[in-house]
């Protein structure tokens, strides 16, 4: 991982070849708040083969410079994470991002790959407002979140966690990536 100025890619999440490398980040320690701490690889690899037949929900596998680097959820977010949860618009598509472990972390560098999945997602014209519900005890994606243009509505309860839902709208990024 060289930084932000980096190239970032993305392709479709292998469940069964990538099942092994995204074991080591979702069960690392920073990685607590993707509450897989004691899963084992196949409950990883069962995770992820579900995410794949569903037809609202997929993963990609984020690179830089070609690397694995990153892992990224999209999904319906009127049908699954936050179904009944809020109202929904149409164009509103739900995020989770999580970058991968490292004994040298590189100043800037997640703030580089939300931007990136951001601009991923709206790189979809039928993408009109991203949603994201972190965990409210999660301070440091509320803040990266902010950085690319999230403003929080309000907190809900889920059955796993209390989160922050907020909405990211494309203006609203494009004006923060801008600054």
């Amino acid at each position: 991982m060289t930084g932000p100025a980096s190239t970032f890619t993305f392709r479709p999440l292998d469940p069964l070849e990538d099942a092994e490398l995204l074991h080591g980040w979702v069960t690392h320690p920073k990685a607590a708040f993707w509450m897989m701490q004691d899963a084992r690889p196949e409950d990883v690899e069962r995770a992820y083969m579900e995410i794949a037949a569903d037809p609202y929900h997929d993963a990609l596998l984020g690179l830089c410079d070609g690397e694995p680097a990153f892992l990224m959820e999209r999904y319906d977010p009127a049908r699954r994470e936050l179904a009944g949860l809020y109202e929904p618009e149409p164009g509103d598509v739900g995020m989770h991002f999580l970058v991968a472990p490292t004994d040298t972390p590189v100043h800037g560098f997640t703030r580089a790959v939300i931007t990136a999945v951001m601009a991923h997602l709206f790189a979809d014209p039928a993408t009109r407002r991203v949603v994201v519900e972190p965990d409210v005890r999660n301070t440091a994606v509320h803040a990266l979140n902010e950085a690319v243009g999230f403003v929080p509505e309000r907190e809900i309860r889920k059955p796993e966690k209390r989160a922050l839902l907020s909405f990211c709208t494309r203006e609203r990024f494009e004006r923060a990536v801008a600054a």
